[in-house]
């Protein structure tokens, strides 16, 4: 039996790759420094599993959830975004519950374009918003992020012909895996350009709750006229260390939230109720947790900037996320040198052209181990000698 055509042309899957480099290194006994994975390191608050204990108890919990998820989670969103981002939401017609934001970066496709149809990627993405450019049968422009543009796309660079196409667009920020980060600024003309051009806009906002040096995310619903062009998805798996328990939702347009459970309706059958449980208590209970591990964060991208700027690697400290976007050294494609960290440094990174085209050049760093490991990592690097006469540094 042959896969369906749907199915074969489905993108090789990036990560999946890299794991497998990975665990073959570490099957030799080697100690790999594994800075390529997105995957938090620390443990859910003890209230959110103490959370979900509680619900398993519940006999209430084993049963079917609604379709849509159950009506506290919704109320729940709605008061999350009122509390930490001043913008109204009506958990009736305005959230949809997500078994993780990626379910809804891939459906979204099938949701509300029709084959054939364009959609705008951000290029460096992440590389699983291509699944539901396969899954939808649609087509793709990308819009380069580049470095001299704060890795924001350049929307007067878009041709008429591209503009024009386009139905639907992706963004992302905190941005994977550039670290950039966008002011509201952006995301007004965001929405300008949205009505313009008539494309919807998804934001992805899966690293909403990790910014530095003092300055919080923006959300894109904050932008005026929002939720008359997009939505914007948020996940639970990045702001309280639930990457494996699978829960998110997505808030905004009401038109593009029926959408979203109309096919979730014929694709699934919610989320556990246990989980849903623990997502309020997230959701609606104290943020310090939270603040805390964007503290950690911090902490880890100021000891890897600057043990690598020590060692003469011209960085950049990233505005957000968990994620740090390096140049590689000159002579190498960025899948040659992340080979070379691996093979020669028992290092793990994500090759930048991984994210796409214009990611070529970079490579992604995650800040997911402790400061020592990260530190470690770039005393690793420095054997190498490929930094000591390679960029200019003031002392």
């Amino acid at each position: 039996m042959e896969f369906s055509n749907k199915l074969q042309k489905l993108p090789t899957q990036f990560f999946a790759a890299l794991v497998q480099k990975v665990n073959a290194a570490i099957s030799e006994g080697r100690d790999v420094i594994n800075l390529g994975q997105g995957n938090p390191d620390r443990p859910t608050p003890a209230h959110i599993i103490k959370a979900l204990q509680q619900a398993v108890e519940d006999p209430q919990t084993h049963k079917y959830s609604p379709f849509s998820g159950i009506q506290e989670l919704k109320e729940a969103a709605a008061n999350f975004y009122k509390r930490e981002y001043n913008v109204d939401i009506d958990p009736n017609t305005e959230v949809a519950i997500l078994g993780g934001s990626k379910i809804g970066l891939v459906e979204l496709p099938m949701a509300i374009l029709n084959p054939g149809d364009y959609m705008l990627l951000p290029d460096p993405g992440y590389p699983d918003y291509l699944s539901g450019v396969a899954l939808g049968d649609v087509h793709f422009d990308t819009m380069p992020l580049r470095e001299e543009n704060e890795f924001l796309p350049d929307y007067n660079a878009l041709s008429d012909e591209i503009k024009q196409r386009a139905k639907l667009m992706y963004l992302n920020y905190p941005n994977n895996p550039t670290g950039g980060t966008a002011d509201l600024e952006f995301f007004n003309k965001t929405v300008e350009f949205s009505k313009e051009s008539e494309i919807a806009v998804v934001h992805d906002f899966a690293y909403g709750a990790i910014g530095f040096d003092g300055q919080r995310p923006v959300s894109f619903l904050q932008a005026e006229g929002a939720k008359e062009v997009g939505v914007e998805l948020y996940t639970l798996s990045k702001t309280y260390n639930m990457a494996g328990w699978r829960v998110g939702f997505a808030v905004g347009n009401a038109d593009i939230i029926a959408a979203i459970n109309l096919i979730q309706d014929h694709l699934f059958c919610s989320i556990f109720p246990g989980i849903q449980h623990a997502a309020i208590a997230a959701l609606n209970g104290e943020q310090d947790c939270v603040d805390e591990q964007c503290g950690i964060y911090e902490n880890r991208r100021n000891a890897l900037i600057k043990e690598a700027k020590r060692i003469g690697w011209n960085v950049k400290a990233p505005k957000g996320s968990f994620f740090a976007w390096l140049p590689v050294p000159d002579g190498y494609t960025s899948e040659q040198f992340a080979d070379l960290l691996l093979d020669k440094a028992d290092v793990a990174v994500a090759a930048g052209n991984g994210f796409g085209e214009y990611g070529e050049g970079y490579i992604r760093v995650g800040l997911l181990v402790s400061e020592d490991r990260l530190r470690e990592a770039i005393i690793r690097i420095e054997k190498l000698g490929l930094f000591n006469n390679q960029f200019a540094t003031s002392k």
